[in-house]
């Protein structure tokens, strides 16, 4: 069995590789996804990326998602920590869902700490940069039923 995992990333994650690779690491979004690609094949997997500065298709992607797709790992950027509107689209769509953050979102501002993605996520990985897409990948083809035992 196949299952579809929508993998969803907001503002400025464009930008990853160069943005404060201190915080976020050097690995780019297109890295990123090629890693995922690779380990979701090895899962019974199938991967879409995208990526978007705006909260509005966002949360359009969220909607269509529940028609399309098993599951979603959502990598919200700043929307993480302001919108509602994402919240309840994530809500309303029902599906599994992982959170992603590249750093520890604990040990930054105390703004950072405050996540509305957080109620709607099933398991939230942070701090682990690139890794911790591939590791929710992992989580929910557990929870899909296509993890193959070794």
């Amino acid at each position: 069995m196949t299952a579809s995992v929508l993998v969803l990333n907001g503002p400025n994650l464009n930008l990853l590789g160069t943005r404060e690779p201190d915080i976020y690491g050097s690995d780019t979004l297109d890295s990123i996804e090629a890693a995922c690609q690779k380990r979701a094949k090895d899962l019974s997997l199938t991967v879409e990326f995208r990526q978007t500065n705006n909260e509005g298709e966002m949360v359009d992607w969220v909607q269509e998602a529940a028609g399309s797709h098993q599951a979603l790992i959502v990598n919200a950027g700043a929307y993480t920590h302001t919108s509602v509107a994402l919240l309840d689209a994530l809500l309303a769509a029902g599906l599994p869902v992982i959170e992603v953050h590249l750093s520890n979102i604990y040990q930054r501002d105390e703004f950072r700490q405050k996540s509305y993605v957080s109620k709607a996520a099933d398991g939230i990985i942070c701090g682990l940069g690139g890794l911790g897409y591939e590791l929710a990948l992992e989580a929910l083809a557990q929870r899909l039923g296509t993890l193959k035992e070794a």
